[in-house]
């Protein structure tokens, strides 16, 4: 099982288009972008039983969930952003299945 880099690498252009200020709308859009990527990545980290990717996307996953939104000041949001981008693209490396012999 290979993990499918599209929604991962869309998310992290989303992400660091997100530092500079942007619509409302934008951002709401990026919530559930990023939340829908983190819980696919914590379901593959699930399934390739990596648990400390799986805890941090399913943190990931609760920081940026639509429904009940985090409110933080855009100073922070674009660290957060920034972080996450750098996450997501060391997963793209990291989460990979181990071949058993």
């Amino acid at each position: 099982m290979k993990i499918n880099k599209i929604p991962v690498i869309l998310s992290i252009i989303m992400l660091l288009l997100a530092i500079p200020p942007m619509p409302y709308g934008y951002y709401s859009l990026l919530r559930l972008i990023i939340c829908g990527t983190a819980i696919y990545l914590t379901w593959f980290a699930k399934v390739i039983n990596r648990q400390g990717w799986m805890w941090t996307m399913g943190f990931i996953a609760l920081l940026f969930n639509p429904i009940i939104p985090v409110h933080l000041n855009k100073d922070l949001w674009c660290l957060i952003d920034l972080v996450v981008a750098i996450i997501f693209l060391t997963a793209l490396f990291k989460l990979k299945t181990v071949q058993k012999i």
